[in-house]
């Protein structure tokens, strides 16, 4: 009998399968094409747009088809940089609709608005004298070397914090 794999899953899935859901139900959109906007929007325009919400149709419309339609999706982008997006929407939209496979965007609402970078993280000065020593007596008897790595950055990152 075939039980199912329980082994190590990443931080990321567990992650994403918690996030997912609240996206698609307040923006329409998923962390797969977050994760990817930086290859979808191409080097032109990754530093300054960022996707912010899918806006799908209704299903019962005024006309009576009641089939699929495509959605449009709302960029934020940084001020003058709104123009020439607005003159590569077509290349944009052929781009996000590959992403998915299927033409899911028909249309894009541009909102000027402030971008924020992604920020890298900081490194973390090692500690020194008593609580180096103090972290390393923490650590006695972790047998496992990937835990006591990651508790040691953790430790490092907590007191190594200027109160």
């Amino acid at each position: 009998m075939n039980q199912p794999k329980r082994g190590i899953r990443q931080i990321s899935e567990i992650a994403n399968g918690i996030i997912d859901p609240v996206l698609a139900r307040r923006a329409g959109i998923n962390t797969a094409l977050l994760g990817s906007w930086d290859e979808i929007a191409g080097e032109s325009f990754a530093d300054c747009t960022r996707p912010e919400k899918i806006s799908w149709p209704r299903r019962g419309s005024e006309d009576g088809e009641g089939g699929y339609r495509p959605g449009i999706l709302t960029v934020a982008c940084e001020g003058a940089r709104a123009l020439f997006l607005t003159h590569s929407q077509g290349e944009l939209i052929a781009r996000i609709n590959g992403f998915f496979g299927y033409p899911a965007i028909a249309q894009i609402r541009i909102v000027q608005k402030p971008v924020l970078p992604v920020t890298r993280a900081k490194r973390v000065k090692p500690l020194d004298g008593v609580k180096a020593k103090r972290l390393e007596g923490m650590l006695d008897g972790i047998e496992s070397e990937n835990l006591r790595n990651a508790i040691r950055r953790l430790g490092t990152g907590v007191l190594g914090k200027k109160r």
